[in-house]
């Protein structure tokens, strides 16, 4: 069997694997005292290159880090499990599956299995991925810089890739990064920004391109690239960038045929049209629709998609509260999309907060296919310094947007160059997290987290997971009552999103970037009224029993209420406490949050964890701490200046 790129991922090992600052994620099992022995079963001498080169990375991962028996990995091509696999065992191990691919997702499940110290006895159990396109989102320059990133500059280093090669150090990273991806199942990745630089589709960044695809392939994944509506224009091949005119129609055709001649297995193109200042179809005054339908067309007789946003807000919208603007803006274009086209909208209708109503659109895009766009990196949830474990927000949004009612999930990546990928050692979580819901949403959040926690930390002491457990399931539900509890939303400093800015206002900018647009306070209340009686009538777009119960404020849920009412100051909450006193009680409450992990973590966790991940745990527990009390002190003397009550 063919081991042609293999080296590079020994070679990762080899380099790393005594490295103990993060940079193997949570794949850093114990190694065996003895290699395991792994026999393949079903594949014959005219196996595609592909497939074997799949299968041996499954086998090489078996090898190094099975433990405790041999292991068979079968490919049977009739078994029908899709991308899934069939794991039977203890002793011997079986890992069977249709797919090459299934067997690498089988091998790293039983290897899960084994480090997250799973049930010893006999197993025969069967797994199928839920959602079909699982993708990360990244939203690197091709100048090195990443959009809304906090660890590092981008790990695609394209100065080191030239004339089909990358460097043998960056061949080793991505292939780490490749083995992540493949362990939680992650299937796709969009390798530059939303905002996308048309320089992505010259020949020059294809070529270095086809290099990544070439590398991630093994692994099941498939390169999507965002592009530029108007690239065709933008690099001076067309005078237009309308999606009727001829020329700009053929030019995307044979930039199709140019890419697939490439890539054969290219996932597609991820847009951001006519959203903050991006070019798009409405220049032209064409439909999302028609510019979609263009670039599906082209596509389309290679298999690729298209990925359109839907955060499109502003132009067209003027009065019109914000998170209605989605539903205003594709609503009526429901059925009008090509089957290779894919809707994605974020899991909220505003963008990316603490906590947010699911997005209405999910409820309004019946004939369309749609993708949910989740945010792993912590844009408005402290960033690389908080610890804030968001697989919680996740599982809320799926108990209200059916995973059956959706084609994929996106997660927009927090991934960069610094040594443990992800900035924060307790975001990697949040990577693991994204790819495990992605697979799987009925996973609960509590057992992700121990999962992570048992792989990333080699221990399975109650001593250290129940504790440090308890502070990954409680971080998010901290993070909103010392930023924004009730329902505030968008309360952040302009342009970098990290800190308070209550009273944010500026006459230059768009209203919907200013706090005060959002919260709405007065002498007689806070908070925004999306009712249809008195307000914006936001609640309409939601479906039933949504709609009604968030129109009520005797039956919305607290936790929300500002996002949908406008509440005077005395209002009597569940608590017994008035609005103003619950307010105070929330942002104190996630202080004290914070301070207790830092006091644990201080206290309890030394034996457990490696002492520079430890010092760096602890010293952002306390840049966490003091930003939280920022957090309280700048909200509630603001807010004190209308309800002219005391801070309790």
């Amino acid at each position: 069997m063919k081991r042609a790129g293999l080296l590079f991922g020994l070679l990762a090992w080899t380099l790393w694997s005594r490295a103990d600052d993060g940079r193997l994620l949570w794949l850093g099992g114990t190694a065996p005292d003895s290699p395991c022995r792994v026999k393949v079963r079903g594949i014959g001498p005219t196996a595609p290159h592909a497939t074997e080169t799949t299968v041996a990375l499954a086998r090489e991962a078996l090898a190094d880090g099975y433990r405790g028996s041999d292991v068979t990995l079968v490919l049977d091509t009739a078994a029908r499990l899709g991308d899934g696999f069939r794991l039977q065992g203890p002793r011997p191990a079986t890992v069977t599956a249709s797919s090459a691919v299934g067997l690498l997702y089988g091998a790293y499940a039983l290897l899960r299995r084994q480090n997250t110290q799973a049930e010893t006895g006999p197993y025969d159990c069967m797994e199928r991925p839920a959602l079909t396109l699982r993708m990360l989102d990244h939203w690197d320059n091709p100048d090195g810089s990443v959009e809304r990133g906090y660890a590092g500059r981008s790990i695609w280093k394209w100065e080191q890739m030239a004339a089909g090669r990358m460097s043998d150090s960056l061949r080793a990273r991505l292939c780490l990064y490749a083995q992540a991806n493949a362990s939680v199942g992650i299937n796709a990745v969009v390798l530059n920004n939303v905002n996308a630089s048309p320089k992505m589709l010259s020949r020059i960044y294809l070529d270095k391109v086809q290099v990544v695809a070439d590398l991630l392939r093994p692994y099941g994944i498939r390169v999507y690239l965002s592009v530029n509506f108007a690239s065709p224009m933008a690099l001076g091949d067309t005078r237009t960038a309308d999606p009727q005119n001829a020329r700009v129609r053929r030019w995307w055709q044979r930039k199709a045929a140019e890419i697939y001649a490439l890539m054969p297995d290219f996932g597609g193109f991820l847009v951001k049209a006519n959203s903050e200042g991006q070019p798009g179809p409405g220049d032209y005054h064409r439909t999302h629709a028609e510019g979609a339908n263009m670039l599906a067309d082209a596509l389309a007789p290679y298999g690729g998609k298209v990925v359109w946003r839907s955060f499109v807000y502003g132009a067209g919208h003027r009065h019109e509260d914000r998170v209605k603007q989605a539903v205003s803006e594709f609503a009526g274009l429901d059925g009008l999309f090509r089957d290779n086209v894919m809707l994605q909208s974020k899991n909220g209708p505003l963008d990316f907060q603490p906590r947010e109503p699911y997005a209405p659109i999910f409820d309004r895009m019946e004939r369309t296919s749609q993708l949910a766009e989740l945010q792993i990196t912590q844009e408005y949830l402290g960033q690389s310094r908080h610890l804030v474990y968001l697989a919680p927000m996740w599982k809320e949004f799926f108990e209200q947007v059916k995973p059956s009612r959706l084609k994929g999930v996106a997660g927009v990546a927090n991934v960069g160059d610094t040594a443990n990928w992800c900035g924060h050692p307790f975001s990697q979580a949040n990577w693991y997290a994204f790819g495990r819901l992605a697979w799987n949403p009925e996973l609960s959040a509590e057992a992700i987290a121990d999962e992570w926690l048992r792989q990333t930390f080699h221990t399975a002491d109650a001593r250290f997971l129940a504790p440090v457990g308890m502070m990954m399931m409680t971080s998010r539900e901290a993070c909103v009552n010392y930023m924004m509890p009730l329902g505030l939303h968008h309360l952040f400093k302009f342009d970098h999103h990290y800190g308070p800015e209550p009273g944010g206002f500026k006459a230059s900018y768009p209203r919907e970037w200013c706090p005060v647009y959002y919260h709405r306070a007065d002498s007689a209340g806070i908070g925004f009224d999306r009712t249809v009686a008195t307000g914006s009538g936001a609640t309409a777009q939601y479906r039933e029993p949504y709609a009604t119960q968030y129109e009520r404020l005797e039956t919305c849920p607290e936790q929300l209420l500002l996002w949908f009412h406008h509440v005077p100051w005395d209002y009597r909450m569940q608590s017994g406490n008035t609005l103003w006193q619950e307010l105070c009680c929330k942002y104190r409450l996630g202080v004290s949050m914070v301070e207790v992990y830092r006091d644990f973590w201080r206290s309890s966790t030394r034996p457990y964890v490696d002492a520079e991940c430890w010092q760096q745990v602890d010293g952002l527990l306390q840049v966490q701490l003091n930003d939280a009390r920022e957090w309280r002190e700048t909200c509630l003397d603001y807010f004190q200046t209308f309800s002219h009550q005391p801070i309790e």
